[in-house]
């Protein structure tokens, strides 16, 4: 598989990068962000620039992926809806339209977060954001688009957060996340389930597009998709918004 990752140097980004590197099935990898990884590897190619809105000029090295890894994101704290629109949406629609083009057989995953609001409509600005990023997303003609809402994730195998305040809390939760994964499942997934799910979605497909922390454990294990459920999002523009086709 080659496998192109958007933001792998965030925490989440790391996370699928090492995953990325340790699978064997795992031929190519070709990272994109602002700063580079600090990573060196046979597999690892990067691509260090300021300007993610524009890829005219790397046409020639977007294509021939299997999947994209979207990692990339900011916090909304400090934020007004227009910055934080420019950041969250508009810049994940900028690299899926131009990889669409090219890799209209890639698998997409995009990381948005828990609470994201398909509706476009509530109070919450960071909830409407995501929520309308997923939306766009899911309706570009990929061979599947696959959005994955963690609630907390626990940083595992030395990664850290780039944002200041997010290492302020896993400084002081640190020791106690451990303890809150085994007692509420449902809401605390891993750097390394989350990398490790990306991976399966990528090769497997997964149970749904939407993807809550449940079905992450699940496919970080490998699991295969529900029969019941197994369902990928497919471009139709009759199709409501965020909602996968049956």
């Amino acid at each position: 598989m080659n496998i192109a990752i958007f933001g792998a140097t965030g925490m989440v980004g790391q996370g699928a990068l090492r995953e990325c590197l340790l699978d064997p099935e795992v031929r190519r990898i070709f990272s994109i962000g602002r700063s580079p990884t600090g990573t060196q590897h046979p597999k690892l190619q990067e691509i260090v620039r300021k300007d993610l809105f524009h890829y005219a000029e790397l046409e020639g090295q977007l294509a021939g992926f299997d999947a994209c890894f979207y990692c990339l994101g900011a916090s909304s704290s400090g934020m007004n809806e227009a910055d934080y629109t420019r950041i969250t949406h508009d810049i994940a629609l900028a690299a899926a339209e131009a990889l669409v083009r090219l890799n209209p057989q890639m698998t997409f995953v995009f990381v948005s977060g828990a609470g994201a609001d398909s509706t476009e409509r509530g109070r919450v600005m960071w909830a409407r954001v995501k929520g309308k990023t997923e939306n766009a997303l899911l309706r570009l003609p990929y061979k599947a688009v696959y959005v994955f809402r963690p609630g907390i994730i626990q940083p595992l195998h030395g990664i850290r957060s780039k944002t200041a305040g997010y290492r302020a809390f896993y400084a002081i939760s640190g020791p106690l996340l451990p303890i809150a994964r085994r007692l509420f499942p449902n809401y605390v997934v891993s750097t390394e389930q989350l990398g490790r799910a990306m991976l399966t979605a990528a090769k497997r497909g997964g149970p749904t597009a939407i993807l809550d922390v449940p079905d992450i454990r699940a496919l970080s294990k490998g699991d295969p998709p529900s029969a019941s459920r197994s369902r990928s999002y497919k471009s139709d523009p009759a199709a409501p918004a965020g909602k996968p086709d049956p």
